[in-house]
């Protein structure tokens, strides 16, 4: 047993070990409320075949004491999370939670104990979740045959995303003969090699308690949960857990890779090679070796002022880093990286040279101490900045050192490694050694490239076409009878009505009637109004201002999200952005500028729309922070176009990535973009039009009217006539930030804002395609709802939680086989949406979206349970606990009064069967509505 104070981080760690099996235990005690509980296995996988990441899935579908098709999904309906999910590691999975409930904490970790520790693994569920062979129309045995399965699909979104592919092919080439070769997610090459048994094996050998490491966090009683485990854990006897190679044997020489990739067809096709330099490093135990080399990763690629940013982004030579760029410690044997994406075939050698002529300038010249100071005070600034989902972002912070063999506490004390950091720069070239001994004497370098082919997607069609003929040429006539018969089967297991009153549940009378309030008070500052949320903050004060902009045009408003990134990019006209990025990090959190959109209240036809920019920063540095972000807000050089050009075509790559990952959001907010002004403005500011518009950009020469545009909007922005303000501090540092607040208003703009009344917005409805090479699709459709104030609005909401759950859900995940799908109702934007994520039939999805509503309609009455879990559903995410940060930002950024929270509160709690099949009726049957497909399949 270990106990250790951890007085930086206010908090107790004790690790411990059970006796019979030798499980460990490590147990955070600190005063917080949002408690944590996850067990985690070493899942290193020896192929491809995705089987960590399948059983992960498999796991989670009915167990001994839950034998119900999907406890995990079911209790997501009967409890208060404030979150729950599994996840697969490089070489671990994990199974965590966090709720502030106690009841609900024993609920769920009851639930996830059995299912870890004694799950059915049925064939069928590995069939649904993994993959199989079925008819496209299971009950049509003429139909073809087709791989189906909730897992393959997943990766197949999974692999089409340029970045992650970019990732685990490196992985694999940088750490051959070991676990990192293989993908712990699947390749879906290999996931149909996978048989059920082999499955059933995994689990045997590696989800054992002998195998496992229990987290929990908060202010719950440790004993409570050491009986609950021990009494799961005390059938097992101990066992050896299976071993496998996770040091790689460093190579005698570098090595080089190339390797194709697909077209991004939103880029410029000059343009779009991937490369990267990466260095095996230390081993996960060496904890301070770690901490020095993360640091060094920081100060070498971290911001404007850091060499590699310099040097590969502002040069041009690439539009972005490779994704892979960075310190990474999630193996045995970390590595450092730098890289790429956005180069042009003839730079690639250019690169390489230049990321080794910037090592060796570093080496040969030090590192600016500044810098160093900035990183620290950021360290410092975090010890004391606690969000609401601290425990959680702990243990995802300690997981992999963890298990490959750090000792947890160890990691926490962040003090002792800044403490002896500093020791160690003080008497040497400590941070020269470090680039001399791993990055440039050091014969273990990977020189990894991905080149865009037209033929890649293809290429990929054509080995799953071959994989498939393959498995399909051979089967009998009984084989394929017995496909079919599956089918039916799974069909048939889908469509169960289940009895789930096995499984715990919270209810309804659990839920708080009242809203929870703080106090806030209002002043003036000038003729400015400040919202003060006056509290406990460790020391830190928050601040946040919006500033509204009547009257932009359609056009400025796609400049709105450039406008705002200018601000902390392109520097001023006395200091390069490089020095001011240096003083924001000595002196801040970060600022942060963005487009500001909100749906009035009261009428989803009426918006505000602005610019809103926030920091946060220790009490002593409040003066810093407001001269900061005043020279920001009135000196920007927006005439500095070599900066500006580095910017967009960041931007654009950015953007262009992020579609793989998120397609459902990008296909929601286009779908919702004909229907309200907000959702116009949500798609030209963050939609598919914002990404053709950033793409557009980085194609131009000439960018003097992009400069335009941006002053254009620079003299409409941020006046104190359309200004107010929100700060959250101690009592007792009330009055300096007033004082401080004073000179910042006292810079802006005093000019009155013209004022300009909204054009009048007129829905329309059509529906849209983006072809986008994923070999999978992304579906949304949306349709016209009310506004906050409106009774109706909480009937919407609880009526897309009743039809996510109990129809969307079975229909486009299990049956259909899309890794997600349901709907959602924006309380504030006034919109109802259908989503599906990596799905394989789009044409089906927009049916079953149909089918949803005529289902309402049909069925008999929702029963008590049935609307009180959707009730829990929605509370579960407006009860969330929020950090200091937050507090009272509701009325601050959208004009809802607690007693408007209050009346939606009980709306919600009143809601009947009746009320959920009147609002179908009344807003989704038979109504106009917009749809957008993304993906190869129109």
């Amino acid at each position: 047993m270990q106990n250790r104070h951890v007085k930086e981080l206010e908090l107790d760690a004790i690790r411990l070990k059970h006796d019979k099996t030798g499980a460990e235990h490590l147990h955070i005690a600190r005063d917080d409320s949002n408690n944590v509980f996850g067990v985690g296995f070493a899942t290193p996988p020896d192929n491809s075949a995705g089987v960590p990441h399948i059983l992960e899935h498999t796991t989670l579908c009915g167990s001994r004491s839950y034998p119900v098709r999907d406890p995990f999904f079911k209790m997501l309906n009967r409890s208060m999370a404030t979150f729950m999910n599994a996840y697969t590691a490089s070489d671990y999975t994990l199974y965590p939670f966090s709720t502030t409930n106690p009841v609900d904490y024993n609920n769920l970790r009851s639930v996830y104990m059995d299912a870890a520790f004694f799950p059915h693994l049925r064939e069928l569920d590995f069939k649904q979740e993994g993959w199989r062979l079925e008819h496209e129309n299971p009950s049509d045995k003429n139909s073809p045959i087709v791989f189906k399965g909730i897992v393959y699909n997943e990766m197949k979104g999974q692999m089409a995303d340029a970045g992650y592919l970019f990732w685990s092919k490196m992985q694999q080439y940088m750490f051959p003969g070991t676990t990192y070769a293989f993908n712990s997610g699947g390749d879906p090459a290999n996931i149909t090699d996978l048989s059920h048994e082999e499955l059933v094996h995994f689990h045997k050998t590696h989800y054992h308690p002998s195998n496992a490491k229990f987290y929990t966090y908060g202010n719950f009683p440790l004993e409570d949960s050491l009986a609950s485990i021990n009494a799961k854990l005390q059938e097992f006897s101990p066992i050896k857990p299976p071993l496998a190679e996770k040091v790689v044997k460093p190579f005698d020489s570098p090595r080089r890779v190339n390797l194709t990739c697909p077209v991004d067809p939103m880029s410029s096709s000059e343009k779009q090679v991937k490369m990267s330099v990466s260095f095996l490093t230390n081993k996960a135990t060496d904890t301070f070796e770690g901490f020095g080399l993360r640091i060094l990763s920081d100060l070498l690629t971290d911001g404007h002022a850091s060499p590699m940013y310099q040097a590969l982004i502002e040069s041009s030579l690439g539009s972005e880093y490779s994704a892979n760029t960075g310190y990474d410690g999630s193996t045995m044997v970390s590595s450092l990286s730098f890289g790429v994406q956005g180069t042009k075939q003839e730079d690639v050698a250019k690169v390489e040279a230049t990321i080794l002529k910037v090592l060796e300038q570093v080496r040969d010249e030090g590192v600016d101490p500044k810098r160093i100071e900035a990183i620290v005070h950021q360290m410092e600034l975090g010890q004391k900045h606690k969000t609401s989902f601290f425990g959680m972002s702990l243990m995802q912070g300690l997981s992999s050192g963890w298990f490959n063999g750090c000792n947890p506490v160890d990691l926490l004390e962040l003090n002792k490694n800044i403490d002896r950091l500093k020791a160690e720069v003080a008497s040497g070239p400590f941070f020269q050694n470090l680039i001399s001994k791993y990055l440039l004497n050091n014969p273990h370098k990977l020189v990894f490239t991905m080149t865009p082919s037209p033929d890649y997607g293809a290429e990929v069609t054509a080995n799953e076409t071959t994989r498939l003929m393959g498995k399909t040429s051979v089967l009998t006539k009984a084989d394929r009878e017995a496909i079919y018969e599956q089918g039916q089967a799974l069909l048939k297991n889908q469509e169960q009505v289940e009895d789930v009153s096995c499984l715990p549940t919270l209810k309804v009378s659990d839920i708080s009637k009242k809203v929870k309030t703080f106090s806030l008070e209002h002043s003036a500052v000038g003729s400015v109004p400040v919202q003060w949320r006056p509290t406990s903050t460790n020391g830190i004060t928050y601040f946040r201002g919006i500033s509204v902009i009547p009257g932009l045009t359609p056009e400025l408003k796609q400049y709105l999200p450039l406008f705002s990134d200018s601000l902390t990019s392109l520097g001023t006209r006395e200091r390069a952005m490089s020095e001011i990025d240096d003083d924001i990090r000595l002196h801040t959190g970060g600022i942060r500028i963005a487009p500001f959109l909100s749906t009035n209240h009261s009428s989803i036809d009426s918006t505000e729309e602005g610019v809103s920019f926030s920091s946060y920063c220790l009490d002593r540095n409040q003066d810093h922070m407001y001269d900061l972000l005043g020279s920001l807000i009135r000196e920007t050089n927006f005439d500095n176009v070599s900066k500006l050009r580095t910017l967009i075509q960041g931007n654009a790559s950015g953007l262009s990535n992020s579609v793989a990952d998120s397609g459902h959001v990008f296909a929601r907010t286009n779908a919702g973009s004909r229907l309200t002004p907000a959702g116009q403005a949500s798609e030209l500011y963050g939609g598919m039009s914002q990404v053709q518009f950033m793409n557009a950009l980085s194609q131009k020469e000439d960018l003097s009217e992009v400069s335009q545009r941006l002053k254009e909007i620079a003299e409409l922005a941020i006046k104190r006539s359309s200004l107010r303000l929100a700060l959250t501090c101690g009592d007792d540092q009330m009055s300096r930030n007033e004082n401080a607040l004073g000179h910042f208003v006292g810079r802006l703009d005093g000019r009155p804002m013209e004022s300009a009344s909204q054009p009048e917005f007129a829905p329309t409805y059509e529906n849209s395609f983006f072809e986008l090479p994923y070999g999978i699709n992304f579906t949304a459709k949306c349709l016209r709802g009310v506004a906050y104030t409106h009774e109706d609005g909480a009937k919407l909401q609880i009526l897309a939680s009743l039809m996510s759950n109990l129809f969307l859900h079975r229909e486009i995940r299990e049956k259909n086989g899309a890794y997600g799908g349901g709907a959602g109702y924006s309380a504030t934007g006034g919109l109802f949406s259908f989503y599906s994520y990596r799905d394989p039939s789009p044409q089906k999805t927009l049916k079953t979206y149909q089918d949803s509503v005529q289902w309402v309609l049909d069925r008999k009455d929702f029963s008590e349970q049935e609307l009180a879990e959707a009730k829990l559903s929605i509370f579960q995410r407006m009860d969330a606990p929020v950090s200091a940060a937050e507090e009272g930002m509701v009325v601050f950024s959208e004009g809802i009064t607690d007693e408007m929270r209050q009346v939606r509160r009980e709306q919600l709690l009143r809601v009947t069967s009746a009320d959920v099949k009147e609002v179908a009726g009344r807003y989704l049957l038979d109504q106009k509505y917009s749809h957008c497909v993304l993906g190869d399949k129109e």
